[in-house]
């Protein structure tokens, strides 16, 4: 049944490294996949911007049954590419197993801290 939930592709349209602000506490995204399959997925995410061509980071594994979170504001370290901080851009997640993508933004330039979350768009 486990082997059902979830898609192989995912879209996040609305990407954006605030810059830093609390430096306990940094400004940062994060894409949470999580992989309920026994196996392990193969993970590789495509970065879109509005005026430079798409770059591909490396290919990162979830174990089967494990979540990872995606801090890509050490996306260098992670997947192998650099995000600018203060730049829009747009993300796919391609997987070879189906899972589950969740994208969070944090922002805390002001006193009143910002949270945004939301689910990636499953492309079935």
């Amino acid at each position: 049944m486990s082997e059902e939930i979830g898609e192989y592709i995912w879209l996040i349209p609305d990407a954006y490294l605030p810059p830093y602000g609390d430096l306990e506490l940094p400004s940062h995204e994060s894409t949470c996949i999580l992989n309920v399959n026994k196996n392990p997925a193969k993970i590789k995410f495509t970065f879109y911007f509005e005026d430079q061509d798409p770059i591909e980071s490396k290919e990162i594994i979830i174990p089967g049954e494990r979540t990872l979170h995606v801090r890509l504001d050490r996306s260098k370290e992670i997947l192998g590419v650099e995000l600018k901080v203060d730049v829009p851009y747009s993300i796919k997640v391609e997987s070879d197993t189906r899972v589950i993508v969740q994208h969070s933004r944090l922002d805390t330039r002001q006193a009143n801290l910002a949270y945004m979350s939301s689910m990636g768009y499953p492309v079935r």
